[in-house]
């Protein structure tokens, strides 16, 4: 009859697929990522090896070079995960794929192990942005650069 205590929008936490230091998307030096153009969100300076799923969901897109993932939620949300900037170029050279698209993965689960090491040495970035790719469902955002375990809350529209 009345739901007064149901909340009725959905709230998402996403993590950092890496430890290290959370940074604001604008200084990604990308300027697909930087300028938002493929939707906004938060970068992660990776500090260890393995990128783990940010929330969870079904991974629906490994790129072949296994430097970049999508996961959808099941509420729908889009998230990408881009393993460093031009690192498409390393035609997947270090990069080693754990888990394969249609997977459901939970917050945490291991989807690509990273050597962070061959990509610095190859001159590239591994500056990761963590994307919301349709930003179309969200109603508010907000970003955390303190804390890995939720670096952005999010109120989906109804």
């Amino acid at each position: 009859m009345f739901n007064f205590f149901k909340n009725s929008k959905e709230q998402i936490t996403i993590k950092s697929p890496f430890e290290g230091e959370i940074v604001d998307i604008t200084k990604v030096n990308d300027h697909m990522f930087s300028s938002k153009m493929l939707g906004d969100g938060v970068a992660v300076i990776p500090s260890n090896n393995k990128a783990v799923a940010p929330c969870d969901g079904e991974i629906t897109q490994i790129f072949p070079t296994n430097h970049a993932f999508g996961i959808t939620t099941k509420e729908g949300l889009e998230i990408l995960v881009h393993i460093g900037i031009d690192t498409v170029e390393l035609k997947g050279e270090g990069f080693k794929r754990i888990l394969e698209a249609g997977t459901w993965v939970k917050k945490g689960d291991a989807i690509v192990e990273v050597d962070l090491e061959y990509i610095k040495n190859n001159g590239k970035d591994t500056i990761t942005p963590i994307i919301i790719t349709n930003m179309d469902k969200i109603e508010s955002m907000h970003k955390n650069f303190k804390n890995i375990e939720n670096v952005i809350s999010i109120t989906l529209k109804k």
